[in-house]
Formats: structure tokens, sequence, C-alpha cells
């Protein structure tokens, strides 16, 4: 089967590998469509990987299971959830299975056939089209319906977001699909107009001015009620603790290491909420699917769709910041004999 291997040096190829084989617990999937994600960007254009790929957002159809796996799901329309639970622990019979101390992940999901643990199937009944399948089920919308849930301020009625990546994008999408006033700090050109074609109320490009000022001036001198954090760097981060009202909330959404922080001055004396959020949950994947059907517009995240024959031209339109989400297309119909 056809496989993407992470070379380094912002390159990719195809490459024949055996098909996968499911173990005890797992299933093997017929990719559909795999996404790109902006944490694979770091072997991509790094040293690469030696073996398989990065790939850990797929959908598709199962084709095969493992021991202990009941043979219902063969045939079965599917996302794969990038966050495994070990399905025994408390954590897990909560449905909270990023928070699982023995949680594992997927991978290799950028290939014609990729296996996962059952734990992290989601089933797609036939009205989620695979589009939205797999950003429900992947961190594509994963990470911007949590983020939704995290914020405290339930009545807020502006939100801004620093960075407009994938995952910001998203949460352009879920804010202003929530009937929020969504703004925007972000320095790309291709970015911004996307935000703005996707809810955002205003842009705001950060190399030509000071966002703080921009967003006090937005809302009445105040701030925004809530700041979105997306950008995962040091200012974007400050930016949001200096912009947000105070009484407000900021959510943070962008990996990064240590930052130089006040308590006093950007917590205590403002009444600051700051809140971390990574991935949905299990117990979210209902919720997630009844705002989809209520008209939440999830496919307008995704918005490039290339074969894998094309595989390095995706990447390094992702890379270069012009694209939302980025899928390679691998079966268009289900494999003979499922």
């Amino acid at each position: 089967m056809l496989s993407l291997r992470m070379c380094g040096d912002s390159r990719v190829e195809l490459t024949e590998v055996p098909e996968p084989i499911p173990a005890a617990g797992e299933v093997v999937i017929a990719t559909a469509l795999s996404v790109i994600c902006g944490s694979e960007l770091h072997g991509f254009r790094g040293p690469g990987q030696g073996r398989g790929n990065s790939g850990h957002e797929g959908a598709g159809w199962v084709t095969a299971v493992g021991e202990g796996v009941d043979p219902s799901w063969i045939g079965r329309r599917v996302g794969a959830c990038a966050v495994l639970g070990c399905g025994n622990c408390p954590e897990c019979a909560a449905g909270h299975q990023t928070w699982c101390f023995q949680r594992g992940g997927a991978g290799n999901s950028h290939a014609e056939y990729f296996k996962i643990s059952v734990n992290g199937l989601r089933a797609l009944d036939d009205d989620i089209g695979w589009e939205a399948g797999v950003l429900l089920s992947g961190d594509g919308f994963g990470v911007p319906w949590h983020t939704a849930t995290k914020i405290a301020q339930l009545d807020a009625p502006t939100v801004a977001i620093w960075g407009a990546g994938p995952i910001g994008l998203g949460s352009v999408i879920m804010q202003a699909w929530r009937g929020r006033r969504v703004l925007v700090v972000e320095p790309s050109v291709w970015r911004r107009a996307a935000a703005l074609e996707r809810g955002a109320a205003a842009v705001f490009d950060p190399t030509a001015g000071d966002p703080v000022a921009w967003l006090k001036v937005e809302c009445d001198d105040r701030g925004p009620e809530v700041c979105i954090e997306a950008a995962g760097r040091p200012e974007t981060l400050i930016g949001c603790l200096e912009a947000v009202r105070s009484g407000g909330c900021v959510v943070l959404n962008g990996e990064q290491g240590s930052v130089p922080l006040s308590p006093s001055d950007h917590f205590i004396r403002r009444d600051i909420t700051v809140i971390g959020s990574w991935f949905y949950q299990d117990c979210e994947w209902p919720d997630m699917l009844a705002a989809y059907r209520a008209g939440l517009p999830v496919e307008r995240l995704l918005t490039h769709q290339l074969p894998p024959q094309r595989a390095q031209e995706a990447w390094d339109l992702f890379a270069g910041g012009q694209t939302g989400k980025t899928a390679l297309v691998w079966h268009q119909s289900a494999p003979p004999g499922v």
C-alpha cells in the first residue's frame, strides 16, 4: 500500500509498505481522508521520521478487526480520535480520555490503510460527510469545540482570537456560529482574509501596530471579555493577558515553553481567569454531532483536498500558512469486500 514518509528538511514522499495487521483491541481503517495537523510541522521541517508518518487525523471504513473487537465494526464509516484512553480507569469511564494516566495516541494515518485502538473509533452515520467526520473526530474541530466549553463567561459577547492557523480558524467558525463578535489578531494576509470569510467581525495585523491597543478601542476601551491564545507564542500569550478586560477569561490552546508572568499584574488584581484547553473528550462527542446537525459549518475549516501524489504540494501550502486544514484523499469509495 501507499504510505507517506516524512523525509525531514521540508520533504515528504510516497513509499510502498505492507498493509497493517490489527493486534488485539485494534482495527484497520481504509483511509478516505487524512488531515495535516500543525503539530506535524516540527518533523516536516526537522529531521523527519525513519519509518511511518506523523498523521493522526483520519477517517474511513473499518476493514479488519483484531482479537477482542466486535466484528460488526467491519464496513462501518468511522473517524479516528488521536488521543486514546486505556478504557479501564475512572477517567475513561467518565468519558475523559485525555485525563487518563495511561493514554496513548494514534499515528500513520497518512496512508491507504492505518490501524488504531478500538477506543479511538468515532462512528459516522451517513449524514456525516467525510470532511465533517474527519474534522470533528480529530484535532481540527475537536480542539475548537473543547475550547468553547472552557469559556467561563457563557454570555460573553466578544471573543478575541490570537492566531488564525487551523485551530484559531476553527475557533473563529465556532464562536461566530455561537453568535459572538469575533476579533482576530493574525500577521498572515491569507489567514486574515480566511477569518473574515468565516465570520470574524474584524482582523488586525500585529506587525502594523499594537494589537492590545486595537482590541481596547474595538471594545469600549475595556478589552474583550474572552481571549483565545491559538498561536503558541510568548508575545501572544502576554498580549491576551494584557488585552482581556478585568474579570475576563483567557483560554490557552497554543503549545509553548515557559513564559515569565506576574501573578499579581496578570491575574490577581484584575480577577482574570486563565484556562488550559487541549483536546475534546469522549463524552463531548454526542454534543458535537448534534451541533453539526444543527448547522455548525464544520467543513469550512477544510480548505484544500489533494491526492497523495501531490502530498509535497499539500505540505508546502500548509507549512506556508496558505491553507486552513488540508486533506489527502486516499480512497474515493470503500474497498472491495467492505
